[in-house]
């Protein structure tokens, strides 16, 4: 809203205080300033207020506003005088604002720092956060322009008022004085003020969602009058889902004598209905969606599910359309998924809706799906279908505009049909919040994510979010440091979803593999070392083994001690007349669920080639079961069997190695086995039929490929490694805090920006950036220019030899193989020597900028980065110098501010890691003392976020301490952060 010519011209209108949030019911609501445009909806709002609210407010009965009060409630000069309004429809429903006082309480102005506050919320929606919401932003108002406290007088039967105050975790006062609660409270965010603003933000975001998904009654906007089109196949659809509430076909072009379609009551608007609607699907034409949206806004719908297309994937124009349609939804209170989305699923027995495209619903299961493509969403509820994956929720977002797959995850965290969260996405609109929303959410269940548009170096059409510059490996690190499980294609993702969502997490990496393929064994053996998991020696059961031989053997597998998950592996039984018996697979899969029946806690994945309702029947076995547990179990604390894995006709299939240490002797193959019934076949003794099974207690997913499976396997390792970790957070050590003068740092940063009129910033200079970086402890090796070879001598004289002579020209930093490095000079004649060869090869001392500087003990050469980007925040990355990280990438990257744990993992996770601890006999280096640089640096910009780059390069790491040699330091005004300011949503 823009203010009127009677504003003071010296306080321009704050539109950046604007902002719609989600409320505690899942509704939405803007907030804005007030402005002397809404003296009328000032006094409409009050005239709604109760007489007990305004009784609060003003201390005694005030049964109407007079024109002063008006005047007074809506002329602010946004900065002494500040007021809020939270608006629905366009309508204040709540009011806040402050005045600036002094000491005596009286108005005033700055230098002041504190200012009287009061709160007014309409008494309808009292209880929906409206007045908790309206203090975090009037907060926020409040310190930009410099005020510190808040005092408020409120009565003591005001019990919901002095609630807010006490609930929100700022630091207060209370005193008792003339009758009335005095509170001061302290502005500055605590720790536990931002955890209750994200504790809030977190419940009313899955409520908007759950909101969506649960409606008690459903309208299609726009069913057609005949058989097809969009409309009408959602309908339908929504119908043969079993859909458990109130569902209406709605179009204007209804015939006035058409009372029902497809057995539904029939309307051409939402006002001839005669309840509330909760949720409406829209498949008009993009231009009738405005329309649309007003009618359901003017009639309570409380979510909107948009198909139409015809927004920002078609351009400028699309995607001003599309944000004038989340603009209208808003300021309705409304939640829109799309536009241009596929639908939404909800499989619990209360609700069982189908708003989406999808022909046929999935069966229910404890998977939920996000997409942000239509397509991909089809993809991945067929491939689910067919591997007998059952799925709690899902949302195909389309365009989102609105909801994202932030508002997914704070759904999952608290959805208990829910196990593990799927995620196609092909944008991050915030990625801080993503990786914290991520992280707490990987802490419970397991969230997976396929990262669409990795490498396009564009937004994908219909998305319009800030511009992150980190690359996709450095992404894909930060989701891992939270916890997610990055995968490349939906195809894994469904393959890692199927045993996350079945099984429980493995304890450790050991892997046993039985089966009676000696050639698929050793193929699931191979892709497990190539995954960096430890499998044992394959188990053979031989062509001939049973169903029952299968039994046995993953039963012993899974009562031994010495390994963490199974893997088994089938084949079709051939037969005496060499033709391939597949059988329906129902018996092999019966004795296999058998022998897990027991509640072990390790997963079992199944590989097969051909068995015929193998799959199907192994997805089935447990389509009604309880989850299995899921708790993690380090390995040291369990019980160790006494038996081993061999089963009686099994023979080992692969040499032990290293990797399998804990592997015993391979038993003996048995000669010439009987001909016996092959698995699946149904003159089993062991046939069964498979409902039997259906009640086990988990489904155990089967793979066509041994690569699937490892990989799925690996996944789930990794991850339940992070859990354990995660369950003992890292910490920043103390000692840090005495070597640190972060005041002084500050000083020095002020200055260096006060000489920088660029809004871009500035690079230090090396004697600077040396400067404020040993404020953090952290010591560069001076260097002392050498502009011709008489001050190059008198500098090594100073330094004292060996010295090392260095370009310092851009195009030759740290280059020593263009010959722009000389190193241990031992004395003049050598120096002299070195610098005549120097200029001779690479230009003059002018064009070389050549510098002096001591040498340093032998060690491994890395490089330590630290750099702040505008999505995603700062990010602290290590690598070995040279090749490895510049040529093949091996850099691993932690989120700051890091800790402990991370400036370990840290150093541990790229490829090259083993040169530092002592690789092909050479000494290993002094790592603890690297962890400490990472953390210092680490340190310097999570508190200082003016330091926008940070490249220490190179650090030479020895056996005892390390040296940075050189240092360059970029400082600039710090880009705005959109997690630590009150709740808003994103406006794209």
């Amino acid at each position: 809203m823009e203010p009127t010519p009677e504003q003071s011209p010296h306080h321009a209108y704050p539109d950046h205080w604007e902002a719609d949030v989600v409320l505690r019911d899942g509704g939405t609501a803007r907030i804005r300033p007030i402005t002397t445009d809404d003296a009328e909806r000032l006094v409409s709002f009050y005239e709604q207020v109760s007489d007990e609210s305004k009784y609060y407010r003003f201390f005694a009965p005030y049964p109407r506003l007079s024109d002063r009060d008006v005047h007074r409630f809506t002329h602010h000069d946004y900065v002494d005088r500040v007021g809020l309004a939270v608006t629905i429809g366009g309508e204040f429903i709540g009011t806040v604002r402050y005045d600036r006082i002094n000491d005596q309480g009286r108005p005033a102005s700055a230098p002041a720092d504190e200012a009287e506050v009061a709160f007014l919320v309409q008494d309808a929606h009292q209880g929906r956060g409206v007045a908790s919401a309206l203090l975090e932003h009037i907060a926020a108002v409040a310190r930009e322009r410099s005020i510190r406290r808040f005092a408020a007088e409120v009565l003591p039967a005001n019990n919901k008022m002095i609630k807010v105050f006490r609930d929100g975790g700022y630091t207060q006062r209370r005193s008792f004085e003339d009758g009335s609660v005095h509170l001061t409270l302290d502005l500055e965010p605590t720790e536990k003020s931002l955890a209750v603003q994200r504790g809030r933000e977190q419940r009313a975001e899955a409520r908007s969602v759950q909101r969506l998904l649960a409606p008690g009654s459903v309208a299609v906007i726009g069913t057609g009058r005949t058989p097809g089109g969009v409309g009408r196949t959602v309908l339908r659809n929504l119908l043969a889902s079993g859909y458990t509430g109130r569902a209406y076909a709605v179009n204007r072009a209804f015939d006035e004598g058409l009372d029902t379609l497809d057995g539904v009551p029939a309307h051409r608007s939402l006002g001839e209905i005669d309840e509330q609607v909760d949720l409406a699907v829209i498949a008009v034409p993009a231009h009738r969606v405005p329309e649309a949206v007003a009618d359901c806004g003017e009639h309570g719908v409380q979510g909107l599910v948009v198909l139409s297309a015809g927004y920002a994937e078609r351009g400028a124009e699309g995607r001003e359309l599309q944000r004038e349609l989340v603009r209208q939804a808003r300021s309705y209170g409304m939640r829109i998924i799309g536009p241009n989305a596929f639908g939404i699923i909800n499989t619990a027995e209360s609700v069982r809706l189908n708003a989406s495209l999808a022909p046929e619903s999935p069966a229910r299961g404890r998977i939920g799906l996000f997409t942000q493509s239509g397509a991909i969403g089809i993809a991945l509820l067929s491939g689910l279908h067919r591997r007998g994956a059952g799925l709690s929720s899902f949302i195909s977002a389309g365009n989102r505009a609105d909801v994202s797959g932030n508002d997914f995850l704070q759904y999952s965290f608290e959805d208990p049909d829910t196990d593990v969260a799927l995620l196609y996405l092909e944008s991050l609109g915030n990625p801080r919040k993503f990786n914290r929303l991520a992280r707490r959410t990987a802490a419970v269940k397991p969230v997976v994510v396929v990262k669409g548009a990795r490498h396009s170096g564009s937004t994908p059409p219909g998305h319009a979010v800030p511009v992150s510059r980190i690359p996709d490996a450095t992404v894909s690190a930060l989701m891992r440091q939270a916890g997610v499980i990055r995968v490349d294609t939906v195809t894994e993702m469904v393959d890692a979803g199927l045993l996350l969502a079945g099984q429980p997490l493995p304890a450790g990496p050991r892997v046993a593999i039985l089966g009676n393929s000696e050639s698929l064994g050793l193929l699931t053996y191979d892709a497990c070392l190539a995954e960096g998991l430890r499998p044992r020696p394959p188990i053979d059961l031989t062509t001939a083994a049973s169903p029952q031989d299968f039994r046995d053997a993953l039963a012993e597998a899974l009562a031994d001690g010495t390994c963490d998950a199974v893997i088994v592996t089938a084949i079709p039984w051939v037969g005496e007349n060499g033709e391939a018996e597949t059988g329906d697979g129902q018996v092999l899969a019966a004795a296999l669920h058998k022998a897990v029946a027991g509640g072990s806690a390790k997963p079992v994945a199944v590989v097969h080639v051909e068995i015929g309702g193998l799959a199907e029947a192994l997805a089935a076995a447990s389509s009604t079961a309880a989850p299995r547990p899921r708790t993690v179990t380090p390995a040291a604390d369990r019980p160790r069997a006494a038996t081993s894995l061999s089963t009686g006709p099994a023979r080992s299939t692969a040499p032990a190695t290293p990797a399998a240490p804990e592997a015993g002797p391979a038993p003996e193959a048995r000669t010439t086995p009987p001909v016996r019934p092959g698995p699946g076949s149904p003159t089993d003794p062991e046939a069964s039929p498979a409902p039997e099974a259906a009640t086990g207690p988990g489904r155990i997913p089967a793979y066509p490929a041994a690569e699937r499976a490892v990989r799925a396997l690996a996944e789930a390792v990794k991850y339940a490694q992070w859990r354990r970790q995660a369950a003992v957070p890292g910490k920043i050590p103390e000692f840090l805090d005495d070597t640190i003068d972060e005041p002084g740092a500050a000083a020095l940063i002020e200055a260096q920006l006060a000489t920088a009129p660029d809004p871009r910033g500035r690079p230090l200079t090396h004697d600077e950036a040396r400067e404020l970086l040993g404020r953090y402890g952290i010591d560069v090796r001076p260097t002392l220019p050498a502009p011709d070879p008489e001050v190059a001598v008198a500098a090594a004289t100073r330094l004292g030899y060996p010295v090392a002579l260095k370009t310092t020209a851009p195009h030759l930093r740290h280059r020593a193989d263009l010959g722009g490095v000389r190193l241990d000079i031992a004395d003049e004649e050598a120096l002299r020597r070195a610098y005549g060869e120097l200029t001779d090869l690479l230009g003059k001392p002018a064009e070389l900028l050549p510098v002096v500087q001591a040498m340093a003990p032998r060690g491994v050469d890395t490089v330590v980065r630290a750099s702040i980007d505008a999505a995603a925040g700062a990010v602290l990355s290590f690598g070995l110098a040279g090749a490895p990280s510049e040529l093949l990438g091996d850099t691993a990257h932690r989120l700051v501010p890091a800790t402990d744990r991370d400036a370990a993992e840290l150093i541990r996770s790229i490829r090259a890691a083993p040169v530092l601890f002592g690789w092909r006999g050479s000494a290993p280096v002094d790592t603890a003392a690297l962890e400490e640089l990472l953390l210092r640096l680490s340190r310097l910009v999570d508190d200082h976020p003016e330091v926008v780059s940070v490249a220490l390069e190179p650090v030479v790491v020895a056996p005892h301490g390390l040296t940075v040699l050189g240092a360059s330091v970029r400082l600039a005004p710090p880009p705005a952060r959109n997690d630590l300011g009150p709740r808003r949503l994103p406006n794209y």
